[in-house]
């Protein structure tokens, strides 16, 4: 009998050691491929979309009382001299100039427009979002060869009870039109400084991270 419960004790010691391990450990799932913290060399990133609020100058050439400095509206139209709600959200700059241009040769000849962002809020679909236990979740306007720590510093890091090796990057896949998800190691990169847990981020991706469960 003596044995017997001594085996039960074992046994059930066993189980808790695996239950504690598994909800500090890693969580399971495809990873992305490692980001050095210092890129060897940097290029320029998809082109800028202009998304609601972003504040542009329309600058056109030889006829400065044409331009104006505007405010994209929440419904995502601008308003300039001789144009009325211009729809500018979704567009390049060049291509908001270029519909710019194409309006303003109705009053003058050969108008040269150039589109100047000046602050950046973009769409939804190139910012990156981290939700979750953080220090301040929030959505930051994407930038070229933005990395998983890059993200993290901006949000204020993890919160004092993140599980942060079980956060998630929700990520939109173009050429398949579905959803993939990823396992992050935000423990392992922020508090233990592993730099083979920080990877390179894109345009709409989604962090999430959750709180450790005791």
């Amino acid at each position: 009998m003596p044995t017997n419960r001594f085996a039960r004790l074992l046994t059930g010691s066993a189980l808790l050691s695996l239950a504690l391990t598994g909800c500090a450990g890693v969580s399971s799932g495809p990873q992305l491929p490692p980001a050095s913290f210092v890129a060897m060399q940097e290029g320029p990133g998809e082109e800028y979309v202009i998304g609601p609020l972003d504040e542009l100058t329309i600058f056109v050439w030889r006829n400065p009382e044409l331009g104006a400095q505007v405010q994209v509206r929440p419904d995502g139209r601008i308003t300039t001299p001789l144009i009325t709600d211009m729809p500018a959200v979704g567009k390049t700059p060049k291509m908001l100039a270029d519909d710019i241009t194409l309006q303003l040769s109705q009053y003058i000849q050969e108008p040269l427009v150039s589109v100047i962002v000046n602050k950046f809020a973009g769409t939804f679909s190139q910012q990156v979002r981290v939700v979750g236990a953080t220090g301040k979740p929030a959505s930051i306007p994407y930038r070229a060869n933005m990395t998983l720590l890059d993200a993290m510093i901006a949000v204020g890091g993890l919160s004092e009870y993140a599980a942060g090796n079980k956060a998630r990057l929700i990520r939109f896949d173009k050429e398949t039109g579905r959803q993939k998800e990823f396992a992050l190691r935000l423990g392992d990169l922020l508090r233990k400084g592993e730099s083979r847990a920080n990877v390179m981020l894109m345009p709409g991706d989604v962090i999430i991270i959750p709180e450790s469960s005791f």
